[in-house]
C-alpha cells in the first residue's frame, strides 16, 4: 500500500517473469486483498470480530482468515501441487486481535507472491480438488481468476459488515 492508502504496484510482481496480462491479474488480486485489509484496519478488535445478526454472517477477521487460507490453497496446493495445510471450518470460526489477522495476511501475501512467481499460468493446475472441474480449472491462470473472484466477493461482504457495525 502507498502512504495514501492506495494499492501501489508490487515490485515483486513487476520483477517476476510474468506477461503484462498476468502481472495485471496478480496486481488486481493484491489490490482487492489490500482493500480487504484496509477494511480490517478501520475496525477495533471488538468490531473486527463481530458478526451481523443474520444466519451465516462472518466477522471481518473470519473473512480475512478465510481469504488467507483460500489464496494459499489455490496458489500453492492446487496450482503448484505443494500441500498447504488448511482448516476451512476454523477459518470461519476465527477470533483474534486485528493486528494478528494483519500479520497472518502479511505472511500470506508474501507466500502467495512466491507461489505466483513460480507458476506457469498457461499450465493445467497440478491438483484440482474433486468436484471442482469448473471451466476456470483449465489453467493456473483460471484458478487465479477464481482467487480474484473470491477476494472481491469477500471484500464486499466485509465492507457491508463494517458499514453495519459503524466502523466506517
Amino acid at each position: 500500500m502507498s502512504p495514501d492508502g492506495e494499492h501501489a504496484p508490487d515490485h515483486d510482481v513487476a520483477d517476476a517473469a510474468l506477461t503484462a496480462d498476468d502481472q495485471i491479474l496478480v496486481e488486481f488480486i493484491l489490490q482487492k486483498f489490500d482493500e480487504l485489509l484496509g477494511v480490517l484496519r478501520q475496525l477495533d478488535d471488538e468490531q473486527a470480530n463481530a458478526t451481523l445478526p443474520a444466519d451465516g454472517s462472518n466477522s471481518v477477521v473470519q473473512l480475512v482468515t478465510h481469504c488467507c487460507g483460500m489464496m494459499r490453497r489455490w496458489s500453492s496446493t492446487v496450482n503448484l501441487g505443494m500441500e498447504v495445510p488448511r482448516d476451512r471450518r476454523a477459518e470461519f470460526q476465527a477470533v483474534m486481535p486485528a493486528a494478528e489477522a494483519l500479520e497472518l495476511a502479511a505472511r500470506t501475501r508474501e507466500l502467495f507472491l512466491k507461489d505466483v512467481t513460480q507458476t506457469d499460468f498457461d499450465a493445467a493446475p497440478v491438483h484440482v480438488p474433486p468436484g471442482r472441474d469448473h471451466f476456470w480449472t483449465a489453467s493456473c491462470r483460471g484458478v487465479l481468476f477464481h482467487v480474484l473472484e473470491e477476494i472481491a466477493q469477500h471484500l464486499g461482504q466485509a465492507e457491508i459488515t463494517r458499514d453495519c457495525l459503524g466502523g466506517h
